[in-house]
């Protein structure tokens, strides 16, 4: 996992492209009509997840198509682990504190 991922997931418009793309492969036109801007702004955010390691690209005669890759993301889920753990026994104790206010 490296800071590229990080920096990659930190735009809300590249986190939307990957959600786009968890129904499959999707040509740069069909990604373009989801989002109000310019198709070059769009290739460099498509660019960004690339060098990432986030998305693949596929040339299908004049057509591009963009798929997701899932090993960044589950490099960063196993990353968050330890912290969802912890998390989750920080909120477990708040519900027995609050529960206890209840009596």
């Amino acid at each position: 996992m490296t800071d590229e991922v990080f920096a990659a997931l930190a735009s809300p418009v590249r986190r939307d492209v990957l959600r786009i793309l968890l129904d499959g492969p999707r040509p740069v036109q069909e990604l373009a009509d989801h989002f109000d801007m310019r198709r070059p702004s769009l290739s460099e955010h498509l660019k960004v997840l690339k060098d990432a390691g986030l998305v693949s690209e596929r040339k299908e005669g004049r057509f591009r198509y963009y798929s997701l890759e899932p090993e960044p993301l589950r490099q960063v889920s196993d990353w968050l682990t330890p912290y969802e753990r912890f998390w989750r026994a920080k909120l477990a104790k708040l519900r027995d504190l609050l529960d206890e206010d209840d009596l």
